[in-house]
């Protein structure tokens, strides 16, 4: 892994990139999503300061445990003057974050325990289908799969 000199306050983003891990592309998605800011040279190069590596590895973590961009960018805007986030940081949001990941895994449970339900069928045309007609929102007006759009006579 290259080391960046103690002295260089700035990284390209080719540095940035080799010292986080994150793909060029996935930089500057994230600078367009608000998640990290460059400034740019004369010869409109972006340039990072050194704690763009922390908010992109805070990102990344986050990411991994399945938190939304949206939900991630909102995070680093509360902390104060959009600072970099530090471990107190992580343990307070992750505790945040701990019930909407449990209410996730419980979805995905029952997903997971109905997928059963759908396999001799195979196009989800159940009339009580937990995958295309969850809660069954749908059972009263018509029957079979919701995912397919109504033909008119004319398309026959």
């Amino acid at each position: 892994m290259p080391q960046i000199p103690q002295t260089l306050h700035e990284l390209t983003v080719g540095q940035l990139s080799a010292r986080s891990g994150a793909a060029v592309s996935a930089l500057h998605f994230y600078e367009s999503k608000g998640l990290i800011t460059s400034s740019r040279t004369s010869g409109n190069q972006r340039r990072y300061t050194r704690d763009a590596l922390r908010r992109v590895a805070f990102v990344r973590a986050a990411q991994r445990v399945g938190i939304p961009l949206a939900t991630i960018r909102q995070a680093l805007a509360e902390l104060p003057e959009e600072r970099t986030p530090n471990r107190e940081d992580w343990a307070r949001l992750s505790e945040a974050w701990r019930s909407e990941l449990d209410e996730r895994i419980k979805q995905l449970g029952r997903l997971r325990d109905h997928l059963t339900d759908c396999i001799g069928c195979g196009c989800l045309s159940l009339e009580t289908c937990v995958l295309s007609n969850p809660d069954d929102v749908s059972g009263e007006r018509i029957t079979g799969s919701r995912l397919m759009p109504e033909r008119k006579a004319a398309d026959n």
